[in-house]
């Protein structure tokens, strides 16, 4: 399941971050890749030496965290720290699949957070592959996207500007996506139907079975 989350970051959020990576060091974005991956790979990324990263990571994590959009489309267990990237003309990053472990932790989630406007760079799609053909996803500063990190995808060259963007990476207590997708609609319906009718014993059933289908496949 691919879901898109509008305002995970406020414009303070935005801003804040923003100046702050006008300030950090930047370094060769093969430098956090494998070895395939890192022939396809043109980007630059905040040194993770920086004394400002630690901070802004928090501050994505948190946000992320808050919501609860993400929360129900992911079951985080773990959010891992969150890379800084940027993309200036004539970058880019092919198509890769993300690392099954990072950090001795397994990837099930990968997240982008934009920070730049659609409209300060041209290119820099986010391309997400599937058998059911390509998606481009090019959102509003401050939305982020979540997909399976089974999937492959590839940033599209950018042609003018600058892509600013968080990428990070979430351990679900649901390793499952499929089990994951059928919570999240369980969940959804559960809502829609509480705010128009209010609580009721048909309700309670769906809460008993959504509790008990995440009891079975959850990895605490």
């Amino acid at each position: 399941m691919m879901i898109m989350i509008a305002n995970v970051l406020d414009a303070d959020n935005l801003q804040w971050l923003r100046d702050n990576m006008r300030k950090t060091r930047y370094v060769d974005g093969r430098r956090t890749t494998g070895r395939e991956a890192r022939t396809v790979k043109r980007n630059e990324q905040v040194d993770r030496s920086d004394p400002l990263l630690a901070e802004m990571q928090d501050l994505v994590v948190d946000r992320l965290l808050d919501n609860a959009l993400f929360r129900m489309a992911t079951r985080p267990h773990v959010v891992r720290p969150p890379l800084f990237s940027r993309y200036d003309a004539g970058m880019a990053y092919g198509s890769h699949v993300d690392d099954a472990i990072m950090g001795g932790m397994r990837t099930d989630v990968s997240v982008t957070v934009f920070l730049s406007e659609p409209e300060d760079y041209d290119g820099g799609e986010l391309v997400i592959e599937s058998a059911a053909g390509e998606q481009d996803v090019k959102l509003p500063a401050g939305s982020a996207v979540c997909y399976p990190t089974t999937s492959l995808h590839r940033v599209a060259p950018v042609v003018s500007g600058e892509r600013l963007a968080a990428v990070t990476w979430v351990r679900s207590l649901v390793r499952d996506a499929d089990a994951r997708e059928l919570l999240f609609d369980l969940e959804t319906a559960r809502h829609a139907l509480f705010e128009r009718l209010g609580k009721t014993p048909e309700l309670d059933l769906l809460a008993k079975t959504q509790s008990n289908l995440l009891r079975r496949w959850a990895e605490d």
